[in-house]
């Protein structure tokens, strides 16, 4: 009985695994077969059509405090989620590593070139779980993910990023390819991560994996997803350098184009949330009980105790550093796009075994440098222990901290180099951030660890595993800077110069200059350092290293979102789009339409022909004049088209009241994989063709238009604001029905219907003149006696 169970179960998880695509090109092809070929804009604006207002009419405030107290019970359900997996992705890295670093440690004690072959074997197995997971499992759990949930909170929707399996592969492949010593980072990946969160709970769970109960099913519109997505990111920045205000701050500046005071609470109370569960989880470790789990894995670079006051003699260094991390940060951004652009129309075309081989050689290499170069090195002795006795030197084998003893014939010295690649990238960090460590390392270790760390960050970038590119831009900038404190300690003796100081400097301005973040990544150095102190230091670096780099190019993230083909909104509309207009941009379109009561065949055809998300509809009337109904979308239509309850016999217009029970509001909502109907799978009879549809109950009777002189850079900023997908370009209006002022908007909740209807200057007839004039307000008065004349 128990085998027949075993024998089940095996079966159902070979079906399960048969039906997940097994590539980035069958990913792709799925998407195709489904008729959503790449990215697609989401529907941010809200579709009033006649199921919502009935459904919004049903109500009560009941509901309503269901529906706020729901939101908030997700933003808690999305901090601890986010913070758990944080969790679970640090303890995993550093006890890999920690194994790692320990059996090399032991066996370099025999045979330096056993312990080699034991280095290697861990790196190479860990990252090759890394690429198996993303190239067998989850294809867009590759990269950072955050160009492509930027491109989400944009408005565009690019196919499986926020997927079960995306999340899983995210995780696992983020510890394989972090624990496997790649020169990049899990910070990135983290982002992503909380936003696969945010999207699931948002969803009520998983509908493939059958975890799903209906209860918390409510956020069903792209607009609610959307919010719970940007409290994801700002999870996963607040997990990922526990630092929740900075997470607040990231979503803000970077990742969002739509913000609003009551998701600024939500996503502050999100990372406040991740901050407790993180500081939790450090708490337990410090009992001793996560094995090999150094401090580095939770992020904190402290150095209050470093340096407390800076001279003005220091500016011209410390402007120096941001001109460097300028230049050097947009060199990267090119070269990287340039490996990504080779890998991703060149190599990983090839299929999965390449991008494979591709990761595994990415291992061996960097295993290779990161052994290789401190043997190259000669030790140094250790500091005098009676002057420094908070330095130990050398450091047990295994364990993390500064000074390594690596192939020195010595037991009282250290090996500079392997003290920066004989350590996991935070606790790399924070030697090199460290305070009262004077000469630790020489400028010929910096420079060589500069120059090879610099160029496997940029080959590593683009291959086929999780990848982030905070930490490997800290660990590249916090080098140079590091040097430049060398530098200054050496030639301003009486000054009272950290080195750590210039450290975080450099780290800051080659993110600035990478990145091009300013306030965000200004409060997330300061939150990580704990050193409020340096704030106008990191101030000003930032500043310098974003000016010279945008330059040259665009931020890190920009160009890799041009690079998948995610069309991103920028911020503010091109110089040329003020001297254009609406007609302008759509002057070579032909607008495909329906009528208000359509054909069946009619609408199968158009939707065949044609791959347009929305189409208006038009009603001629009696006198042949069109008159514009509204918006549907291609996705309401294939719903209504597969259900069929609908059609109808004659063409005339349905009775609305007909209706009211056959749909419900989440008939029509699109499932968040991107993947919802088609119209190659709705299967219609010939008599079935024959009939009409009424469009009206279920078209947007109210989208958004525009003149069509409207200036371009106008429509632009109104599309990008608003988050629409569609807007309707009209001839100039006839006549004005109203003009609607600020106090129009300001309505007591109990105030009479009469007086709100003739708050606006009504020019429908002339005969409500006299009543006009008694109610409206002052400021309308000359307006409305230049109206009221005309409609006549």
């Amino acid at each position: 009985m128990l085998s027949n169970h075993f024998q089940n179960g095996i079966e159902t998880a070979r079906l399960v695994w048969s039906q997940i695509p097994r590539s980035e090109e069958e990913e792709l092809a799925e998407v195709g077969r489904s008729g959503n070929g790449g990215a697609e804009s989401l529907d941010y604006e809200v579709i009033e059509n006649y199921a919502y207002r009935e459904e919004q009419a049903q109500r009560g405030k009941l509901y309503v405090w269901y529906y706020v107290m729901l939101k908030w019970f997700f933003s808690l359900l999305i901090g601890i989620g986010t913070g758990l997996s944080a969790v679970f992705i640090n303890l995993a890295v550093e006890n890999f590593s920690g194994w790692k670093y320990a059996a090399t440690f032991s066996i370099i004690q025999h045979s330096y070139f056993a312990g080699y072959l034991v280095y290697i074997i861990f790196n190479l197995g860990l990252v090759f779980s890394s690429v198996f997971i993303v190239t067998q499992f989850a294809p867009a759990a590759a990269g950072s993910g955050i160009p492509e949930i930027k491109g989400y909170l944009n408005g565009v929707d690019t196919p499986g990023i926020l997927l079960f399996r995306t999340l899983i592969g995210k995780i696992f492949g983020s510890i394989g390819s972090v624990g496997g010593g790649l020169a990049l980072g899990k910070e990135g990946p983290l982002v992503h991560t909380g936003a696969c969160i945010a999207s699931l709970v948002g969803q009520g769970g998983s509908t493939k994996y059958h975890l799903n109960p209906r209860w918390l099913q409510v956020f069903e519109s792209d607009r609610d997803r959307r919010d719970l997505v940007t409290c994801g990111c700002a999870a996963g920045v607040a997990a990922a350098f526990r630092a929740p205000v900075g997470g607040v701050l990231f979503a803000l500046e970077e990742v969002t184009s739509w913000w609003r005071s009551h998701l600024m609470w939500r996503v502050f109370f999100t990372s406040a949330v991740v901050a407790v569960v993180v500081r939790s989880a450090m708490g337990w470790c410090k009992s001793g009980k996560c094995g090999h789990f150094g401090s580095g894995g939770f992020i904190i670079w402290d150095i209050s105790g470093g340096q407390e006051d800076y001279s003005f003699q220091e500016m011209l260094p410390m402007a120096i550093i941001g001109v460097i991390g300028g230049l050097l940060g947009a060199l990267f951004n090119q070269l990287t796009l340039y490996m990504a652009h080779w890998r991703r129309n060149y190599l990983h075309k090839k299929g999965n075994r390449v991008k494979i081989l591709d990761a595994c050689i990415l291992s061996l290499v960097t295993s290779l440098i990161s052994f290789g170069l401190p043997l190259l090195r000669k030790c140094s002795p250790c500091p005098d222990s009676e002057a420094n006795p908070d330095i130990e030197c050398p450091r047990p084998p295994g364990t993390y901290g500064n000074f390594v003893n690596f192939y020195c014939s010595n037991d009282k010295q250290y090996n500079d180099l392997a003290t920066i690649f004989f350590n996991t990238q935070d606790d790399a960090i924070r030697n090199l951030f460290s305070a009262k460590t004077f000469h630790e390392y020489s400028a010929k270790s910096l420079i060589t660890f500069l120059v090879m760390f610099y160029s496997l960050a940029v080959v590593t970038f683009g291959s086929a595993v999780p990848a982030g590119q905070f930490v490997p831009g800290i660990m590249i900038g916090s080098t140079y800077g590091r040097l430049v404190g060398m530098f200054v300690v050496k030639f301003y003796r009486k000054l009272n110069v950290e080195e750590g100081t210039y450290a975080l400097l450099g780290a800051a301005s080659f993110l600035g200059g990478s990145m091009r973040m300013t306030v965000s990544l200004c409060v997330i150095m300061v939150e990580i350092t704990n050193n409020l102190q340096l704030l106008p230091l990191i101030m000003l670096v930032l500043l310098i290293s974003k000016a010279v780099g945008d330059v040259f190019n665009e931020a890190l993230y920009d160009e890799q979102a041009r690079l998948r083909a995610i069309p991103l909104l920028e911020s503010r509309p091109k110089q040329y789009m003020r001297n254009m207009t609406a007609r302008d941009a759509c002057k070579n379109q032909q607008v495909v339409y329906f009528s208000r009561v359509a054909k069946v065949a009619d609408i199968v055809s158009v939707l065949r022909n044609n791959k347009h998300n929305g189409f208006p509809v038009v009603d001629h009337g009696r006198n042949q004049e069109p008159l514009v109904m509204g918006l549907i979308l291609r996705s309401h239509l294939l719903v209504l088209l597969q259900s069929k309850i609908d059609f109808q016999n004659n063409a005339f217009p349905c009775d609305l009241r007909s209706i009211a029970n056959r749909h419900h509001l989440s008939d029509f909502v699109k499932p968040v994989s991107s993947k919802g109907l088609s119209i190659e799978k709705i299967h219609l009879g010939h008599d079935e063709l024959e009939m009409y549809l009424d469009l009206t109950p279920f078209l947007n009777p109210s989208p958004y238009v525009v003149p069509e002189d409207m200036s371009l850079a106008k429509v632009y900023n109104l599309f990008r604001h608003l988050g629409l997908r569609h807007i309707f370009v009209v001839p100039r209006p006839s006549r004005v029905v109203g003009l609607i002022t600020r106090k129009d908007l300001l309505l007591e909740e109990n105030q009479d219907s009469a007086t709100v209807e003739l708050q606006s200057t009504s020019v429908r007839a002339p005969q409500v003149r006299k009543n006009l004039k008694q109610h409206v307000h002052s400021e309308h008065q000359p307006l409305l006696d230049n109206l009221l004349p005309i409609s006549k």
